[in-house]
């Protein structure tokens, strides 16, 4: 797969504050689970990427060290403006779940064995689960007609979601497969 560089009127087109809006908008929407917010306004809303450039950086930011989707605004922050586009996009992206909650955490203590609030923790659970399970449909689309990297993605569901391998010994596994896969094809994943 080819590498995203965007063309150079990108560049200036992605200014800080649409990098702070963008991802203030994430982290507001998606308090609790941003990862199934990122896709829509990234590659639908914002169009700074496609749906296979989306699931290329997600992957990068999937095996780096900490959040999924904080990682993902650290590389598009630098991809659009370097480093204060970082910091731009990370705060844009952290500074409401952060407000909302220490509001909520000073009033969970009170509330948390009232039956509401565990069936509206409850649904709040299948509603991410369903947006998971979407935006994993969307992400396998842009793959269709490449093989290898569908094989990748099955090896990686089966070892974690099947069969409960821990992330590191997946990552072990799939990583050397990833990369033997598409050697072999004469191209790097």
């Amino acid at each position: 797969m080819e590498s995203y560089d965007p063309p150079p009127g990108l560049m200036r087109r992605v200014s800080h504050y649409a990098l702070f809006c963008a991802f203030f908008k994430i982290g507001i929407c998606g308090f609790g689970g941003v990862a199934g917010w990122v896709r829509p306004i990234i590659v639908e809303e914002r169009r700074w990427l496609n749906d296979l450039e989306f699931a290329e950086l997600l992957g990068a930011s999937s095996v780096l060290p900490g959040a999924n989707t904080v990682n993902l605004a650290v590389m598009l922050g630098d991809r659009f403006q370097g480093a204060s586009g970082t910091l731009t996009a990370v705060f844009g992206l952290l500074l409401a779940p952060i407000a909302i909650l220490i509001a909520i955490a000073s009033l969970y203590d009170q509330f948390a064995a009232a039956p509401a609030i565990k069936t509206a923790l409850a649904g709040a659970a299948a509603a991410t689960a369903g947006l998971v399970i979407g935006n994993a449909y969307k992400l396998a689309k842009a793959f269709r007609g490449q093989a290898r990297a569908l094989l990748v993605a099955a090896l990686t569901f089966a070892l974690t979601g099947i069969f409960h391998v821990s992330l590191m010994a997946t990552l072990a596994v799939v990583i050397p497969c990833s990369l033997a896969l598409f050697a072999r094809a004469g191209r790097a994943p």
